[in-house]
């Protein structure tokens, strides 16, 4: 049988900031059009991910998982995020890309990704055009999650699982690509000293509605991936 430890319960925004990542270059706004990206994953650079393993919160067996990280192609390529339901038995309230475990009958990591897609947030797969992928990341809670990168045309009307979503909303993929939003955190727990980014984001969305910026604090899993992708199209 296996046994799972509990998870720590905290909020990761009180977590002090040990450093800010300002001294690394941001990719440069010309490496982040669609056909740059294409260019990018037909032609991958020699690089070594950042983030790969987070230590262990669980004992129970490892379960392969997939997520969509979807570019949308607007003006300004933005990156579409969900907010998770305080309902989920992990990482629930979260920020996080869209996807989830695998299924047996998935084809590979990319079909988990855009099942994944379309039924938690009613992404169509016809608006969508895979680039690859990229190296496993492996969570405290043992998902080995491979990261899918695409292209998603506009004009799709997104239908959020309520049972799953708790919101839906856009980043520009530029902020998340310029370090100087990248910070760093550290906290001991279970005998160990845990490491991880945040990249927090004020969405504007919904300014001018009479409510202030809404902050939107991406981290762990999510910023890990999302550094990951930094360092790819960076080398």
């Amino acid at each position: 049988m296996n046994h799972t430890r509990p998870l720590p319960k905290f909020d990761p925004r009180s977590i002090p900031v040990l450093g800010i990542d300002d001294h690394l270059a941001g990719v440069p706004s010309a490496h982040l059009s669609p056909e740059a990206l294409r260019q990018r994953f037909r032609h991958p650079p020699v690089w070594t991910p950042e983030h790969s393993v987070e230590k262990k919160f669980t004992d129970r067996a490892p379960a392969l998982a997939a997520v969509l990280i979807p570019l949308i192609m607007r003006d300004e390529l933005t990156l579409l995020l969900t907010e998770r339901t305080t309902n989920l038995s992990t990482h629930s309230g979260q920020v996080a890309l869209p996807g989830g475990r695998t299924d047996e009958t998935d084809r590979d990591a990319v079909d988990t990704a855009l099942r994944e897609a379309h039924e938690e947030v009613g992404l169509p797969r016809d608006h969508v055009e895979v680039l690859g992928t990229l190296p496993t990341y492996v969570t405290g809670t043992a998902f080995i999650i491979t990261p899918v990168v695409a292209l998603v045309r506009p004009g799709f009307v997104l239908q959020p699982n309520p049972g799953e979503v708790a919101d839906v909303f856009e980043v520009p993929l530029g902020y998340l690509m310029n370090p100087a939003n990248h910070r760093r955190h550290e906290m001991a727990f279970d005998g160990a000293i845990r490491q991880w980014l945040s990249m927090p984001y004020s969405d504007p969305a919904v300014e001018g509605d009479g409510n202030e910026a809404r902050e939107r604090y991406i981290w762990g899993a999510t910023a890990g991936m999302l550094r990951n992708l930094y360092r790819f199209l960076i080398a």
